[in-house]
């Protein structure tokens, strides 16, 4: 019992720190690959995009789709910001991955 209780701690503990690294991996695709030209964080880039509460707003398949599919996703949501969203069809799953563990962590306080 006590050894399953034990291993039981030390999975979520992994897990917890697998996520933070994705998540902070995620950020930095997102000052890489100038996400901030359209949309901004913490006041931080283009302010007609705030992406400040998006991980309250949208579940995380909708980020997913938003990144590889934005055209897409525009259409479903009668989005006609310019200029259009493109869609980030070069990013490997991990990368798409690890943005979308950080915009689930974008949440107002």
């Amino acid at each position: 019992m006590m050894r399953t209780a034990l291993v039981s701690i030390g999975l979520c503990l992994w897990a917890g720190t697998a996520f933070a690294q994705d998540a902070a991996h995620g950020k930095q695709l997102f000052t890489d690959t100038k996400c901030g030209v359209c949309h901004s964080v913490a006041g931080t880039g283009n302010k007609k995009g705030p992406l400040d509460d998006v991980g309250s707003k949208l579940p995380a398949g909708d980020i997913r789709e938003w990144i590889v599919s934005a055209p897409e996703m525009a259409a479903k949501a009668k989005a006609d910001r310019k200029p259009p969203m493109k869609a980030y069809t070069d990013l490997s799953k991990a990368d798409v991955d690890d943005l979308v563990a950080y915009m689930q962590t974008l949440k107002k306080k």
